[in-house]
């Protein structure tokens, strides 16, 4: 192994770095501030983009374990109940994009790449170190940790999340703004629930200035639903897992269809997170500077409504990977190959993200239109070829 990588944050992303680098020959330190490994949140979706190279990365059998193969997605109306649109997943994704359409608890997914990381022997793991500082010159990086220790390595990777102590040491760009937008999250085991309203495909539910979206996890035994709102977060906006008011959530579904109110007034714990967000990308420097660079929600925070933000990570991973493979001993040039590789499409599926929400939260007119298209358009609409496909 001639080069040498620190990875800050043990999250999806670092984890997803820490194993496709390792396997590209870099040897690898990962520095988590915690002090085990845990992941918060509910679950993630992953489009064929990803799930082909989790199945590349010899995690086939491990994510079929733990996720849900959704048949289809379906997009109604949280108004009426009416179908809008239908996309079909299963088979036809493996068919038309060569992988499956997955939904899968996040600690699930933080697991299963935890597990593999733990048997690559060029990958030491640091609980209870946090990030302070670095400085980098021609030789190397050297990284500070808040109980004052030292690390040197060939390049450092900031794996650290939306609000990446990493970022504002290399770029100085202030902190993530909010969008004025609020997610409750719950998961519910699906035996506890009435029959009807059990569901072993995606549905998001769309309504004026406000949508569902619900799915399930671990292999089906439980549903995941996100609810997001207009709002303002009154708390610590850092922070999103605040204990929500179960209340609150059936107070915004109030003018909802019948199976939508009956589904939040059965779920009665509830995680708030106020949504906050940085522009799309707007150049390699954003990404990688000199022997330092950005990974996931980092380089790229983005809201959750193309459903791809734990994507865009491990596509970032395995970008990374192939860029410091093929660099030699020249890292900056690998580093700056990697930010030219990922940046536009980042920008792409973060200026998606976006605009989704502009037009899931529509009303009046544009409402009318986006209904009417749906219908018309159905899985023409909804199916993203430039998205599932993955990156050229």
């Amino acid at each position: 192994m001639d080069k040498r990588m620190l990875v800050i944050g043990g999250g999806i992303g670092g984890l997803a770095a820490a194993l496709a680098c390792a396997r590209a020959g870099v040897a690898v330190e990962l520095l988590e501030r915690a002090s085990e490994f845990t992941e918060v949140g509910a679950g993630v979706q992953l489009g064929p983009n990803v799930v082909k190279l989790l199945d590349a990365w010899g995690l086939r059998d491990a994510l079929s374990a733990v996720a849900a193969f959704p048949e289809r997605l379906q997009v109604r109306s949280a108004s009426t109940g009416a179908e809008l649109g239908m996309l079909r997943l299963g088979g036809r994704m493996v068919q038309t994009y060569g992988a499956r359409y997955a939904t899968v608890h996040r600690a699930d997914l933080q697991t299963l790449l935890l597990t593999a990381v733990q048997r690559e022997a060029g990958v030491q793991l640091h609980l209870n170190s946090e990030f302070d500082r670095f400085e980098q010159n021609d030789a190397g990086v050297r990284v500070h940790t808040t109980a004052g220790h030292e690390l040197q390595a060939d390049l450092l990777l900031g794996a650290d999340g939306l609000w990446s102590r990493v970022r504002q040491r290399l770029l100085n760009d202030g902190a993530p703004v909010a969008t004025g937008k609020l997610a409750y999250r719950a998961m519910v085991v699906q035996r506890m629930l009435p029959q009807h309203l059990r569901s072993n495909q995606v549905t998001v539910w769309l309504g004026p200035q406000l949508h569902v979206v619900q799915y399930p996890v671990r292999g089906g035994e439980w549903l995941n639903v996100v609810v997001i709102v207009h709002g303002q977060v009154q708390r610590d906006i850092a922070s999103w897992d605040h204990r929500a008011n179960a209340g609150a959530v059936r107070h915004s579904l109030k003018q909802s269809c019948v199976p939508l109110q009956d589904l939040v007034q059965l779920i009665g714990h509830w995680r708030l997170w106020g949504l906050s967000i940085r522009p799309p990308m707007r150049g390699p420097l954003e990404q990688a500077q000199g022997r330092v660079a950005l990974l996931g929600d980092a380089a790229h925070p983005m809201v959750p409504f193309l459903a791809q933000g734990a994507g865009m990570a491990i596509e970032d991973a395995q970008a990374l990977a192939q860029a410091l493979a093929g660099a030699g001993s020249d890292v900056p040039t690998a580093l700056q190959n990697y930010a030219s590789v990922r940046w536009q499409r980042n920008a792409r599926v973060q200026a998606g993200a976006l605009r989704n929400g502009e037009i899931f939260h529509a009303t009046g007119l544009v409402r009318w239109g986006r209904d009417t298209a749906m219908k018309m358009l159905g899985e023409r609409l909804l199916d993203l070829p430039w998205l599932y496909n993955g990156p050229a």
